[in-house]
């Protein structure tokens, strides 16, 4: 008699409590993303243990980021993308400066060397691309003003991620891998000529479009093919592979030559960004959040209010009104992802000790998970305000 492999049985157990928990919080009008990151908590190391292999749900996970950002890249104009240029790098680099000094007077009292101060400022100027392309992309709001800006201001953030690397490696003693450095030069020059290249083109055709509209199965090969291979070759550079998707989803978009693209791997993207979902989950320690609840509760909120305020400014100063900055702030607010990294790079560098590293990852986690509800507060907010000047008749400048 054959026995069960134990990745099925993990993986049907995965399904069941998402579906499961899904179900409950689609009835009290909740996003799925708070039922994935439950079912990893639930499930994972911390809860009841039942998924062991909690790296293989993890890589699988980030092939839905990459997959979100690839469909994010078919959505967007490449025209109306680069001119959003201004608020997408100065906004980021306000954003950046701005945390750091925040953190730096935080950092004075506490007696913090500069390279912490520079590490967790750099942890909580990140936002996180697949919260906020989720829940727009539930929302609708993807090609909307404030969704656009955030989208390319995300994108930013994710280059903005190798001169942090080098930085906090420096600051911690381990110097520049030159090797490295030149590796993302040439890719980012190469990325760079390669989006001129779309917009000075008037019309892309794929060689192969019209041969694999007629032929499902070709259909998702070519589209992974084109998707996971230019996000590879992103890799290879040792740029973020999501990056390499969202150009790949560009490259479609101006190819026009979307439609069988999002109806071959839309339910990959489904299914993978669960799994990133529920490998964030896995990371939330309840034992350490309960032992120090008071700590954790007051940097998450003041996390959420300093970059919810930082990054409503800088909508506001691109002439949003003060209502939609708000809500686009409070979509920018948590902390993204790619802190992970960061984060394990500083504790490999002894930037910061094994409780700060745990701090760190709890503060990181449940950010993702709380966001949602503070977008939803922000975005009834920006709802009643309007319903309520147009009652009243009230006009005002923006």
């Amino acid at each position: 008699m054959a026995s069960l492999d134990p990745q099925l049985i993990s993986f049907v157990i995965i399904v069941f409590v998402a579906l499961f928990i899904g179900a409950i919080l689609r009835i009290m009008k909740q996003p799925s993303v708070i039922a994935y990151i439950i079912t990893g908590l639930i499930l994972g190391p911390f809860g009841f243990g039942l998924i062991k292999d909690t790296n293989l749900i993890s890589n699988l996970g980030n092939f839905g980021v990459v997959l979100l950002l690839f469909f994010a890249g078919m959505e967007m104009s490449l025209s109306k993308l680069i001119s959003k240029w201004r608020i997408a790098i100065l906004g980021t680099i306000f954003q950046i400066l701005i945390s750091v000094g925040v953190v730096y007077v935080l950092g004075y009292f506490l007696d913090w060397t500069f390279g912490r101060i520079l590490l967790i400022g750099f942890v909580i100027s990140l936002s996180s691309t697949a919260v906020v392309l989720k829940i727009l992309d539930m929302k609708n709001e993807t090609k909307t003003q404030t969704g656009q800006e955030a989208i390319s201001i995300l994108l930013v953030q994710d280059v903005a991620i190798i001169p942090m690397i080098m930085l906090v490696s420096v600051m911690g003693g381990d110097g520049i891998d030159y090797h490295i450095l030149t590796l993302q030069l040439i890719g980012s020059i190469l990325a760079i000529a390669f989006v001129i290249w779309m917009v000075r083109k008037n019309e892309i055709k794929l060689p192969f479009g019209e041969k694999f509209k007629g032929d499902s199965e070709l259909q998702v090969l070519a589209a992974f093919v084109i998707c996971f291979g230019i996000a590879l070759i992103s890799g290879l550079f040792q740029l973020s592979t999501a990056l390499g998707a969202f150009i790949a989803g560009l490259f479609l978009s101006c190819a026009k030559e979307t439609e069988w693209v999002h109806h071959s791997l839309q339910s990959f993207k489904v299914l993978f960004l669960a799994l990133f979902f529920i490998s964030i989950g896995m990371l939330i320690d309840m034992r350490f959040l309960f032992k120090n609840v008071i700590p954790l509760t007051i940097l998450l909120l003041l996390v959420f209010f300093v970059n919810t305020l930082i990054n409503a400014l800088i909508f506001r100063w691109n002439g949003s009104s003060w209502r939609q900055s708000l809500y686009g702030g409070s979509i920018l607010s948590q902390i993204g992802e790619f802190s992970f990294i960061l984060a394990a790079i500083g504790l490999g560098v002894n930037l910061i000790t094994d409780f700060g590293y745990q701090m760190t990852m709890a503060l990181i986690a449940l950010s993702l998970m709380i966001s949602p509800f503070w977008i939803r507060f922000f975005s009834i907010f920006v709802e009643e305000s309007d319903r309520f000047i147009k009652k009243q008749g009230i006009k005002i400048k923006v």
